[in-house]
Parts: C-alpha cells; sequence; structure tokens
C-alpha cells in the first residue's frame, strides 16, 4: 500500500464536489438500523479523506471518531469540523483503542490495500475496535464489472475558488495481481496562469464478491448484505462497479 494524495489532495474536495456524500450518509445510515442488534452511537470513519461522511454524520448526532495516513487531507477534514476527533494513522497498523458500534470505509479505500497481507491485517485491526455485534460497512471496486467493463481513459474539468483543474487520467491493469494503477495527470490554471501541474499514480485493488466475503469470515466477521452502490438492490455482479458490504462482528 503507497500513500497517495501528495499534491492531488489539495484538490481532492474540488474534484469530487459532484459526489452527494448526504445521500450516501443516508444509505449508510440505513444499513446500520436495518443491520444492528442494538443502537448505534459511537462510529469509526477508517481512511476519511477530508471527512465526506464523517461530518454529515456528526451533524446527524453519532459521536465520530476518524483516521487518514495522509497530513493534507486532515487538515482540510479538521478544517471542516470541531465535532469530530482526527487522527493520522494507517489502515494497516492503526490502533485507536476502545471498541465501536459500528466502523465504516467508504469511497473505495479499501481497494488501496493491493497485497493479501494488507488487507487481512487491516480487517483484523478493524475487528479489534468493534464491539461484539459491531457493524463494519464498506464500499469498494467490484472485479467482476471491472474486468468486464475496463478501465478507460478519463478527462474531468471543474472550476471553483478562481481555479480551473482538468484532470487526465490513464489506466494500467495488471489483471493477474488485480490492479489498477491510475495514472493521474492535472493541470491547474487561474486565468491564463498555469499555477501548478501534478503527476501521481494510484494504485488499487478489485475485489471479488466471495474473495471479501473469504477475508472478512477469515477476520471474525459475518457477512450481512452484499450489493450494488449506491443502488442497494439487486445483486452484485459484471455490470456493478461499485458495490458496498456489511458485516457483523463474531
Amino acid at each position: 500500500m503507497s500513500i497517495a494524495f501528495g499534491r492531488y489532495a489539495k484538490y481532492y474536495d474540488l474534484l469530487y464536489g459532484d459526489k452527494d456524500y448526504e445521500a450516501e450518509c443516508d444509505l449508510v445510515e440505513d444499513l446500520l438500523r436495518k443491520n444492528s442488534r442494538g443502537k448505534v452511537t459511537t462510529i469509526l470513519d477508517a481512511a476519511c479523506g477530508t471527512g465526506g461522511h464523517a461530518v454529515p454524520l456528526a451533524r446527524k448526532g453519532y459521536k465520530i471518531t476518524a483516521f487518514d495516513v495522509s497530513p493534507v487531507m486532515l487538515q482540510q477534514a479538521r478544517a471542516k469540523t470541531s465535532e469530530v476527533t482526527f487522527h493520522q494513522m494507517d489502515l494497516r497498523t492503526f490502533d485507536i483503542g476502545g471498541e465501536f458500534d459500528a466502523c465504516l470505509c467508504m469511497f473505495a479505500a479499501m481497494n488501496y490495500l493491493t497485497h493479501n497481507s494488507e488487507i487481512g491485517q487491516s480487517l483484523l485491526n478493524v475487528r479489534k475496535h468493534l464491539r461484539r455485534d459491531g457493524l463494519f460497512i464498506f464500499d469498494f471496486w467490484n472485479g467482476l464489472a471491472v474486468l468486464r467493463i475496463l478501465p478507460e481513459t478519463r478527462v474531468k474539468t471543474v472550476t471553483g475558488d478562481g481555479m480551473k483543474v482538468v484532470r487526465f487520467v490513464q489506466p494500467e491493469l495488471d489483471a493477474f495481481n488485480h490492479v489498477c494503477k491510475s495514472h493521474y495527470y492535472l493541470i491547474i490554471t487561474k486565468g491564463d496562469t498555469v499555477l501548478e501541474e501534478v503527476e501521481e499514480t494510484h494504485e488499487v485493488r478489485y475485489f471479488f464478491p466471495q474473495e471479501i466475503a473469504h477475508y472478512l469470515e477469515e477476520a471474525a466477521f459475518e457477512v450481512l448484505h452484499m450489493s450494488p452502490f449506491p443502488d442497494l438492490r439487486g445483486s452484485v455482479d459484471e455490470t456493478a462497479w461499485n458495490a458496498i458490504a456489511v458485516a457483523r462482528a463474531k
């Protein structure tokens, strides 16, 4: 697992300004209600990024503790709220102490764990931080769809804060290792002036449904739900690029 989101992180919220975090938090809350055996009050937000999910959930009244490996992302998250306790930690090694009613790991953050040992250790860390019957909810790239649809070169242009950001992404698929390397190139301009150019590669692993079930069961979880995301209806098949899983700590 490499630490991604270096200079790219400065433009993260601008690039993903069209992502409906509020709606996703509503879906998460619905999954918590349907699957929890008790009242959920404390939530650990793992690999929280700039707080896109932590902030709305805190507003809903949950006590949120969050962490991310990127100091740049955390700086932006802390600027948004004083209601969330943020830590700089790594999924593979984090140890906050205490037990939570639920843990989230959203926006495909689990996909940044590219080696088998990293996945297993991270899930054990999550399990250690959950009370018995606590819930773990996370979304991920579905390998069935990745290999059917295939990643493609994309260009995205966004504006804000007086800037224009043009992002190019060139994928490099390594099917044997279930990995896709996304080579990002960003051009940031203000008027006719180029402020910065950013080149960054993010290496992510896609997962297959039964692979996810296996890793969860090995870490003492019971799989309760797996579906496309954000549409929670139907089954995970080769048409659903994003999927979500809900597991209960045994």
